[in-house]
């Protein structure tokens, strides 16, 4: 993630080296040693490129060691805004990185759980926390009820400088609003549930003008916008029989949802013209937009008969035919094209120095 600025003449090259290696080895045990997340430089990890990954040409691991996730683009491509849990960590916490690898820097509280960060187009930051309900974590979900999301109440979306400075509030509203990313426009589309049921809604990039985009039974969340702003694309469950909108309105009175059947759906900005890109009654979910406009990638456990493992996926948005993208054996989620459509970043579980960690990789992607 760091490059060393080694010097170029011949006497002083191996000493300069030695030296900046010496001091990126002190500064990842200190790092390990105060839980704040390590790291290394954009290392070249090719050969975790599994058989049959043919649209990645080089794939660079940027993190290493934690709960590394939800890692997008600054709008010129030069800096990562992601979510960390480092190892022996306690919740989530929002970091920036330089999108080649480098330092990650902490720009949220500290306090509270946070999530679902984004970077506005002039470089402002994006995200939901739960600082304001308390300094610690809030307590996991019941799992007596299967695998089930916590929708914590006490979740906001926050918007900040660059630097985490100027934290302003954006939802003040009771219960949970998160799930925020933000179009090319400066506008923000969250998921809240406001108005009974779990729906998505679209502000300015200050809060007002607060715009309810879905209105059926059944969770809309983890929206994106495409390139343009014209169009978006989100995860959503549709509840069809008497007993699951009961199941689906049980578990939402005690502020949780299930994601176990999730469906990717496109349509217009406004919320208008929904359409269903795929029906396959599995976990899909982190929809981003080709760079083509034409296609979204999602992650999904459709390949998976026990549903324990996801990859990437392309949908046509015409067609809707599906092309599996990776081939990893645990999880591949949390995708996103750099703006110039060349490289691709997403977080996995391949190559993991403990089991089940998940860190964030950069591929050079082809068609």
């Amino acid at each position: 993630m760091r490059a060393l600025p080694f010097l170029a003449h011949p006497s002083t090259k191996r000493l300069t080296a030695v030296i900046g290696i010496s001091f990126a080895l002190v500064a990842v045990a200190r790092a390990e040693e105060s839980g704040t997340p390590s790291f290394r430089s954009g290392r070249s990890v090719d050969h975790l490129i599994r058989e049959g990954e043919t649209h990645f040409t080089h794939l660079y691991q940027l993190t290493n060691g934690g709960e590394n996730a939800e890692a997008y683009f600054s709008w010129d491509g030069a800096q990562l805004i992601l979510q960390v849990t480092p190892r022996g960590g306690s919740c989530d916490q929002i970091y920036t990185m330089p999108s080649g690898g480098g330092d990650l820097r902490l720009v949220s509280t500290g306090k509270g759980v946070t999530t679902c960060s984004y970077f506005f187009p002039n470089g402002d930051l994006l995200y939901a926390s739960t600082h304001l309900g308390g300094d610690g974590c809030p307590t996991k979900p019941d799992r007596s009820k299967g695998y089930v999301w916590a929708l914590f109440p006490d979740y906001d979306v926050w918007k900040s400088k660059a630097d985490g400075s100027g934290l302003t509030r954006l939802t003040d509203s009771p219960g949970y609003d998160a799930e925020a990313t933000v179009g090319p426009d400066g506008d923000v589309i969250f998921t809240s549930v406001r108005d009974g049921d779990i729906d998505l809604y679209r502000m300015k990039s200050d809060g007002s003008d607060v715009r309810r985009l879905t209105n059926l039974p059944g969770y809309d969340g983890g929206a994106f916008f495409s390139y343009d702003g014209t169009q978006i694309c989100w995860r959503a469950s549709r509840p069809q029989t008497e007993e699951e909108v009961g199941d689906f309105r049980k578990l939402l009175a005690d502020g949780l949802v299930r994601p176990s059947k999730l469906e990717i759906f496109v349509g217009n900005a406004d919320g208008t013209e929904p359409k269903q890109l795929t029906n396959n009654g599995a976990a899909n979910f982190c929809p981003f937009f080709h760079p083509s406009g034409k296609k979204v990638m999602f992650s999904s456990n459709l390949g998976d008969p026990k549903g324990r493992n996801f990859d990437l996926y392309l949908v046509d948005i015409e067609s809707k035919e599906i092309e599996r993208v990776t081939q990893e054996e645990t999880f591949d989620g949390f995708c996103m094209f750099s703006p110039d459509g060349k490289r691709l970043v997403f977080a996995s579980n391949r190559g993991a120095e403990v089991q089940g960690e998940t860190n964030i990789f950069m591929a050079d992607w082809q068609e």
